[in-house]
């Protein structure tokens, strides 16, 4: 294949489609006790939602929408360190524009930007370090925040800003890793995940070993995934495939993209810059260990935590908010109490209402609400 259209096409997806009611039918699965496949990333959620693949799958099978959107796991108490970062009197404080309504405590960044704290909005960490160079005069914080996908753009950025001797660049680091999520949600004892469709754009960077340890130790297939409708459709087939000839391996269907041992430049540059943290907070989740990274001693002056003392104070999410159990797929976004009505784009209270990619955010913007929310009701009315 060469072009988009051909991963979007219509026919192809119906004969996959076909050959996965036909692979569902080998399984002892029903619709009272479906077949569980987690997709982590927030990437593939979006495409599922947008193009209707869920309804698109036997009823037998049911994808969980797990935590790969690092806006939505962000921790109150990191926004409310960022917040206290930017209100700082001589600070330009930068961000993608994905985070700056996530909500802390008191206000998101958006709020603080409204009450005349100098955040900016920019598309890469490089543009945060060009902003430094125009503004000697000025402290420049960049946000970092993602997977292992953009963590070699922002150890390559420091890595930059030390070459030309640009002392008011720091970051804010918020950066966090994949396997140790994954390894916390299948260490869950009410995990019920049949299978995983792994992020290619993670894999991209970190190969495909990583995840050896889902197949060899938790005995659970795992299919490293790309973006598109039939990406997804094929991964899905393949995730069947093993489980009907009982096989637990990590498979590529990304290969066009994901090298086997990933991407060795990429790799290099987190090393340089980063190491793990020994645990980090993720919204929803809670505390998991090595989780997430920070930098590295020697990169000490660039590092906001450092060089601005930064509280780290941890603040638990409302008690309402059932994000934890939506992410291990105990309970599906609309059966949180506060879906829909408390909880919405426009006022998110939990992680995954927060960023389009966030699982709750898509089905408010690509259910049917009233439905939804009338399911949640009759499912309450029977349990009272």
């Amino acid at each position: 294949m060469k072009y988009v259209d051909e991963f979007r096409d219509p026919e192809k997806a119906k004969m996959i489609t076909k050959e996965i009611e036909i692979l569902t039918k080998q399984l002892n699965v029903t619709e009272k006790k479906p077949l569980q496949l987690m997709e982590f990333c927030g990437g593939h959620t979006h495409t599922i939602f947008r193009y209707g693949i869920e309804q698109m799958l036997p009823k037998e099978i049911e994808l969980v929408h797990g935590p790969g959107c690092p806006v939505c796991v962000l921790p109150m108490g990191r926004v409310d360190d960022c917040v206290e970062l930017a209100e700082r009197p001589n600070v330009i404080f930068t961000t993608f524009g994905d985070a700056m309504r996530v909500p802390g405590s008191k206000k998101s960044l958006l709020q603080a930007k409204a009450d005349g704290a100098d955040i900016r909005m920019v598309y890469s960490p490089l543009d945060s370090l060009a902003l430094a160079k125009k503004n000697p005069d000025k402290e420049v914080i960049f946000f970092a925040l993602g997977f292992e996908t953009t963590m070699p753009s922002t150890a390559l950025t420091v890595l930059q800003a030390e070459k030309e001797g640009v002392k008011n660049f720091s970051l804010f680091c918020n950066h966090i890793t994949t396997v140790p999520t994954i390894k916390a949600i299948l260490d869950s004892p009410d995990m019920k995940i049949d299978g995983f469709l792994a992020p290619g754009h993670v894999c991209m960077v970190v190969g495909e070993r990583p995840f050896d340890f889902v197949a060899d130790h938790y005995k659970k297939p795992l299919v490293i995934t790309g973006f598109e409708p039939l990406d997804i459709l094929q991964s899905i087939w393949m995730l069947l495939q093993q489980l009907v000839e009982q096989r637990t391996d990590v498979e590529n269907q990304y290969a066009r993209i994901v090298p086997e041992d990933g991407n060795e430049p990429g790799l290099q540059s987190i090393a340089d810059v980063f190491e793990l943290r020994e645990y980090f907070e993720w919204r929803g989740l809670g505390s998991i260990d090595h989780s997430g990274v920070k930098m590295k001693a020697a990169y000490k002056d660039f590092d906001a935590e450092v060089k601005f003392s930064v509280a780290n104070i941890k603040i638990a999410d409302p008690k309402s908010c059932q994000c934890g159990e939506v992410l291990k797929g105990v309970i599906r976004p609309w059966e949180c109490k506060v879906f829909g009505t408390a909880c919405s784009p426009e006022t998110p209270m939990g992680a995954l209402m927060v960023s389009t990619e966030g699982a709750c955010a898509a089905y408010y913007n690509f259910g049917d609400l009233d439905e939804l929310i009338g399911k949640r009701e009759q499912i309450e009315a029977v349990n009272v």
